[in-house]
């Protein structure tokens, strides 16, 4: 399948309020626009996940990041320069983002990708993409397309047809920063 034409259908989807199951540079997931409110409503209840379990948001350069975090500790930066392995920040204080996809304590967990399907719809987008692993909560994380399950492929709008055949590689690290400099690693 053309990759252009892919981003083209998920893109159609996304504007219109819809949700897509599409491939990350993790695994699977499940993502909408993250400046919809009730797009990503859809998401908490396909995945049967209460709201107060924040989801993640990819992006794909720093302009994006600036959009949504007027604050970013330096020390971000050079985790992200840095890290050889995908790693989702959570940052403080984020904005311009649905509020259903901010955690209780106001942060947000973002993760830059260079994966080029994600990279090249969020330049169509002009928005950050919300990404979740592609299962209902509380069950494994599948690790191809051929593991999640039929509910969340019948439960999305739209299926990416890319990749269909490849592993998945293991979730991403999560890194809490706090504006004040506080570091905690959450997830290796």
């Amino acid at each position: 399948m053309d990759i252009n034409q892919e981003i083209h259908n998920a893109f159609e989807v996304i504007k219109e309020g819809g949700i897509i199951l599409y491939p990350t540079d993790t695994v699977w997931g499940i993502g909408c626009d993250a400046t919809n409110p009730e797009a990503v409503a859809k998401i908490y209840k396909l995945k049967q996940r209460a709201e107060t379990q924040s989801m993640i948001c990819l992006m794909n350069g720093e302009k994006m990041i600036y959009n949504v975090f007027k604050e970013i500790p330096e020390v971000a930066w050079q985790i992200m320069d840095f890290s050889e392995n995908p790693t989702t920040l959570v940052l403080d204080k984020p904005r311009n983002v649905a509020p259903n996809i901010i955690a209780p304590d106001n942060t947000l967990g973002i993760r830059l990708v260079k994966e080029p399907f994600c990279f090249k719809l969020m330049e169509r987008m002009k928005k950050p993409l919300v990404s979740t692993s592609a299962n209902i909560s509380g069950q494994p994380t599948p690790k191809s397309f051929k593991e999640i399950s039929p509910e969340i492929i019948k439960g999305v709008d739209y299926v990416v047809n890319l990749h269909h055949d490849k592993i998945a590689g293991k979730p991403s690290t999560i890194i809490k920063l706090t504006n004040d400099s506080q570091v905690k690693v959450i997830r290796k």
